[in-house]
Order: C-alpha cells, then sequence, then structure tokens
C-alpha cells in the first residue's frame, strides 16, 4: 500500500468515528466495558483552568483532524487551500486558549503546537505536514496535560 494512503488512513479512520458519534451506544452496568468519555470542555465557568483548556484543546485537534480528512478529499489548489484553512483555524483556537490561561507550562505547549500547525499550513504542500507532523503534535500536550 503507497505511503500516502497508509498516511491518509488514520484521518479517515478519525472522520468516520466522528461522523458516528452521533449514535447512542449502550453498555449494561455489570459489563466490564469501560465507559467512552466525553470531549466536550466542562462549563464556561472553568475556562482558563488547566483541564479545561486541555480538553479544550484536544477537542480542537479532534475537530481539526476531521476537517483535514474533508480537504484531503479535495485535490490541487482547492486541497491546499482546504487543508491550510483548516491547520490555520486550529493554530488560532489553540493560541485563544493560550491566552486564557494562567498555567505557564501550558500556555508555552499550547503556543509551539499552535506555531507547529501554522508552520505546517504555510508549507508550499500542506499535506505533506497531514501526513507528517500532524500525527504527532497533540503529543507535545501530553507532558502539560496529566493531572
Amino acid at each position: 500500500m503507497p505511503q500516502s494512503r497508509l498516511a491518509a488512513l488514520p484521518l479517515a479512520l478519525l472522520a468516520t468515528a466522528a461522523l458516528a458519534a452521533g449514535c447512542a451506544i449502550e453498555i449494561s452496568p455489570g459489563s466490564n466495558i469501560p465507559v467512552p468519555f466525553s470531549v466536550a470542555p466542562t462549563p464556561s465557568a472553568s475556562a482558563g483552568v488547566p483541564k479545561y483548556v486541555c480538553t479544550a484543546a484536544y477537542k480542537i485537534l479532534t475537530d481539526g483532524a476531521v476537517q483535514l480528512a474533508e480537504g484531503l478529499t479535495a485535490s490541487g489548489d482547492r486541497q491546499r487551500q482546504r487543508l491550510h484553512d483548516s491547520l490555520t483555524d486550529m493554530a488560532t483556537k489553540l493560541n485563544k486558549e493560550a491566552a486564557g490561561t494562567s498555567d505557564a507550562p501550558l500556555r508555552e505547549a499550547l503556543n509551539d503546537v499552535a506555531t507547529d500547525l501554522t508552520t505546517g499550513a504555510q508549507q508550499a504542500d500542506p499535506k505533506a505536514y497531514v501526513n507528517g507532523g500532524f500525527q504527532t503534535v497533540g503529543q507535545k500536550l501530553d507532558p502539560t496535560c496529566k493531572f
């Protein structure tokens, strides 16, 4: 299987999962199956609190991955523009979250991810970034988002 297809596979699976998210899943109380968690941020009264910011940041990246998967379905200049716009949108939202937190290490991690996304968006071929660096960019938040 060509490398580009292998790299696009996680994005396609993520998009499929996101579309299926509206389906209800019933789990019996006695089962040993772990219950899925919600990625919805805590109420807005918690804005700026690190747990809220981390949840919001991961949601921004997840929603952005779905947009990137949709952008990969286009071709040529249209694909490049869609990927650029999606990466730029994620960077803007992450910078906004960074500005709202007083936790310095978290703010720095959010800014690093936003900078990485902006750099990827400015590449001549943002698809190369989507299939490369974007796959692990969220891991930059992991050390500061472990509570």
